[in-house]
């Protein structure tokens, strides 16, 4: 019987939804819910209907997993609790300091609807997390160490687009390469905010627009570019669809540790992705997830979940034999 998914919520990560459904057989999308007019919304799955977000309470019985697909700012604080009472979700929250209040107001009203609701999924947090824990708990004495780039920042070039006189903008986290290899090296370097990465803007200002303003703007903004060795560059709006029209991404997570009884060997643990569609990505990892979250919940599970409380085996569609005979 194939997973019956509801993506809420259809952008960039709403569209990566639907493709990786597409590759996975043991699912199928049931519905598109949007706050927009339903009618005026295309999406790629034919005879998938599209629903109002006002009606998604006449989905209950029709939908295993719902996938939330809005942002982290605004949506989903909102969003997820209000329908973790309803519905088995999963979400992509991943404002890290605000996690923990999170996972309890969302652990509260899936534990009073009797549903499973897991957050924070992704690559960082979630593929990531994983990642920074199994190296914490394999090498436990070391320092962990996470590198995002070069890949476009989503928000931080939202920032940018705010600021007065910027048509377009985007903004790629870059790390620092010097700072990766001594890493690399087991060295344990002390590494503050500027030491690990660089960012690169590039802006389409308006015809007569201020650009030395548009940039000291843009280098002293306060817990987006202030703490770091920043760069502007004004280009075209022509150079900016030719080169900087898609959304990659990726990093690295690296533990550098030592064993031995004198600790005299250096081990060096690390996990990197290279991303061309960061939205597309992010998708995937959901997709999974939600898999695992139909299992947990048949199993009779409820509360806020995240990737550490999920059994590797409950993410694939093999069963036990088939991981241990392929994968194992």
């Amino acid at each position: 019987m194939s997973i019956r998914i509801g993506i809420y919520g259809y952008g960039n990560l709403g569209r990566g939804v639907e493709s990786a459904i597409r590759q996975n057989p043991d699912m199928e999308l049931k519905a598109v819910f949007t706050r927009r007019d339903p009618a005026a919304l295309k999406i790629r799955t034919e005879n998938v209907p599209v629903v109002s977000a006002a009606d998604v309470d006449q989905w209950t019985d029709k939908i295993d997993v719902m996938i939330l697909c809005g942002g982290s700012a605004t949506d989903l604080p909102v969003q997820t609790p209000a329908l973790a009472e309803k519905f088995t979700l999963i979400n992509s929250f991943d404002t890290h300091a605000k996690i923990p209040e999170h996972f309890a107001a969302v652990d509260a009203a899936a534990k009073k609807g009797g549903k499973v609701a897991m957050i924070s999924l992704g690559w960082d947090p979630g593929m990531f997390s994983l990642n920074r824990m199994i190296a914490s708990v394999v090498l436990t004495e070391g320092k962990n160490y996470t590198f995002w780039g070069r890949g476009v920042s989503q928000g931080h070039s939202d920032a940018i687009r705010r600021i007065e006189g910027v048509i377009d903008a985007r903004q790629y986290t870059v790390p620092v390469p010097e700072a990766v290899q001594k890493v690399r090296n087991g060295e344990n370097p002390e590494l503050g905010t500027r030491d690990m990465h660089t960012r690169e803007c590039y802006v389409v200002a308006a015809e007569g627009a201020d650009k030395a303003k548009i940039e000291q703007e843009i280098k002293t903004m306060p817990n987006y570019f202030a703490d770091y060795d920043t760069t502007v560059h004004f280009i075209s709006a022509e150079e900016m669809k030719e080169k900087h029209s898609g959304l990659p991404h990726g990093g690295f997570v690296i533990r550098s540790g030592v064993t031995g009884f004198e600790k005299e060997h250096k081990q060096v643990i690390e996990y990197s992705l290279k991303l061309d569609s960061n939205p597309e990505f992010t998708a995937c990892v959901l997709v999974a997830y939600a898999r695992a979250a139909c299992r947990m919940a048949a199993e009779g599970q409820t509360g806020c979940k995240t990737v550490f409380d999920v059994a590797p085996a409950y993410l694939s569609a093999m069963d036990g034999a088939e991981l241990r005979a392929h994968l194992l």
